[in-house]
């Protein structure tokens, strides 16, 4: 029996180091428990290259809401303070029209 070798997708990419390092940073900040605490320890792993980790954390340390704690172990803490919800441009507030109608409506 021969065996096929499975070949990627024409047109399909592979991940570079750096948006795999990326997409594995950032989901971790935006974990749901990393939220509430408002910290995270990103561990460098066997296959994060030199020059990935250091391309990943230069973008982390010039995000001014961010501060970097760099571990003796090669880990990082990223700590970060919550924004008010005026300080967000991801955040939608909806407005309760019904209330404000009310409140418009002539007392008698």
């Amino acid at each position: 029996m021969s065996k096929q070798k499975k070949t990627a997708p024409q047109g399909r990419q592979e991940m570079t180091g750096v948006e795999r390092l990326g997409l594995r940073v950032s989901s971790m900040i935006n974990h749901p428990i990393a939220q509430s605490q408002r910290w995270v320890t990103i561990h460098r792993l066997d296959t994060d290259g030199d020059m990935e980790w250091e391309e990943v954390m230069g973008l982390i340390v010039e995000t001014p809401e961010l501060d970097l704690t760099f571990n003796d172990d090669e880990s990082v803490t990223v700590w970060w303070e919550a924004l008010k919800p005026e300080d967000r441009d991801d955040l939608v507030l909806e407005r309760d029209w019904e209330e404000e109608r009310l409140q418009e409506e002539a007392p008698f």
